[in-house]
């Protein structure tokens, strides 16, 4: 299967540091901190396979939604993960 690299941005001016957990990590929000570019703004780069992906970021500590999420699914915890597509469905040249 081939990966495909997914950008994550999330606007936190305040924020200390900034992590994103999600299944493509086990929840393990240490695996994959977010880049401080500057203006507020976090950057991640993810490498992942075809499938889809839930997650949340998790900012100085605290579990936080992704504003920009345009598709949710609840969580066992009363909140929401964040859902984020990997897919093929643009690849015609592999048919």
């Amino acid at each position: 299967m081939e990966e495909q690299e997914i950008r994550l941005n999330f606007h936190a001016p305040a924020a200390k540091q900034v992590q994103v957990a999600g299944t493509f990590n086990d929840w393990h929000a240490e695996a994959n901190p977010l880049e401080h570019t500057g203006a507020g703004e976090w950057t991640a780069c993810l490498k992942l396979k075809s499938g889809q992906y839930e997650y949340r970021y998790v900012v100085d500590g605290v579990w936080t939604d992704d504003p920009q999420a345009t598709q949710t699914v609840a969580n066992p915890y009363g909140g929401l993960n964040s859902v984020v597509k990997v897919g093929l469905a643009d690849r015609t040249d592999l048919l």
